[in-house]
């Protein structure tokens, strides 16, 4: 370990990624590329909770298939969400049935799944890691701000929770982008205490992972295709590459949030999107495409972003401590192994 940067000696391989999204999110760019683009967000389901916990068994289950494994082939199950004590996680590891281990980044939840799992396949504790996260904007909007049916007027500071998940299974041997590195973040409050300004209160974070990354590595941001934040969105994308650029890095030529790449039209989702479902799945879906198919990206820093707060926090005037992981994610074209 350099700094605060793993180095993956085997380059665990992303051997398969899938991705569910609701309506609203299947009708931007991401709708081509998910593996199930729902009509209905509430899934069949009684309750947007139960929605939400049958989309990460959703995705879990599709990527294990897409693996060509049964989920008793998988070694770990890591996973987390946004809802209280993850009961989202914890009920899909009840039904899946693979050795659990809990996460819980917020929105960052994603990019720490990949730093763990590929953590324990490098070093051989595992064969295959299992990483899964999902949002659905009803639960997480009755849980961090208001009642649904109270129809609070949204600021133009905010962001839309996406509903969706995302899976990725990684191995120590097969085909798919390697996992090189990955540099852990540090928690890092600019003061921000507005829930509903998520772009602002992360950005901190994300430019503080990205520079400790450049600096670990040896790398210019000119190294990757695309520098991949997770949801930032409109406001918080521009508040990174200023900050990044202040301590002398250049991001903006090859960065791009997934908060703005989620909706067809930003506008109506004010700052674009946001939740630990944001990142999720337009990396497991869009980028995952990207990488494996042809089209010229083939080295992708993927750092998604978290803003750990919790209601009793906000209750109690609390400001807003947040979190960026970053992994490095290149194509390689021949087997490990």
């Amino acid at each position: 370990m350099q700094g605060q940067t793993i180095f993956f000696e085997n380059r665990p391989r992303i051997v398969s990624a899938s991705a569910i999204a609701g309506p609203k999110e299947c009708a931007g760019v991401v709708g081509q590329y998910v593996d199930c683009a729902l009509t209905d967000d509430t899934f069949g389901e009684k309750t947007f909770e139960r929605a939400e916990r049958k989309m990460l068994l959703w995705a879990a289950e599709k990527c294990v298939e897409k693996a060509g494994l049964r989920p008793r082939g998988v070694d770990v199950f890591l996973s987390g969400d946004l809802l209280n004590q993850i009961i989202s996680a914890s009920f899909t590891a009840r039904e899946i049935g693979i050795p659990f281990l809990g996460i819980y980044g917020a929105c960052s939840t994603m990019s720490e799944g990949y730093l763990l799992g590929a953590a324990l396949v490098d070093g051989g504790f595992a064969e295959n890691a299992l990483a899964v996260t999902g949002s659905h904007f009803s639960s997480a909007e009755r849980q961090y701000r208001y009642p649904l049916e109270q129809g609070t007027t949204r600021p133009p500071q905010s962001q839309w929770t996406v509903t969706g998940a995302g899976a990725a299974l990684i191995a120590k041997d097969g085909r798919g982008p390697c996992l090189t590195s990955a540099t852990i973040g540090k928690v890092i409050d600019y003061g921000v205490s507005d829930v509903n300004n998520m772009g602002a209160a992360m950005a901190p974070a994300a430019a503080d992972t990205l520079l400790a990354h450049f600096r670990d590595t040896g790398r210019d941001p000119s190294y990757y295709d695309l520098i991949l934040t997770g949801d930032l969105g409109a406001l918080g994308s521009r508040i990174v590459k200023d900050l990044v650029w202040e301590k002398g890095t250049d991001i903006s030529a090859n960065h791009v949030d997934c908060g703005e790449i989620i909706y067809k039209v930003i506008e109506d989702e004010f700052q674009g999107g946001s939740g630990a479902g944001c990142s999720a799945v337009v990396m497991n879906s869009y980028i995952y495409d990207k990488l494996t198919g042809g089209s010229g990206i083939r080295k992708v820093l993927f750092a998604a972003t978290g803003a750990l707060l919790s209601t009793v926090s906000s209750g109690q005037g609390d400001t807003i401590p947040c979190v960026a992981h970053a992994v490095a994610i290149e194509n390689g074209e021949a087997e490990n192994g």
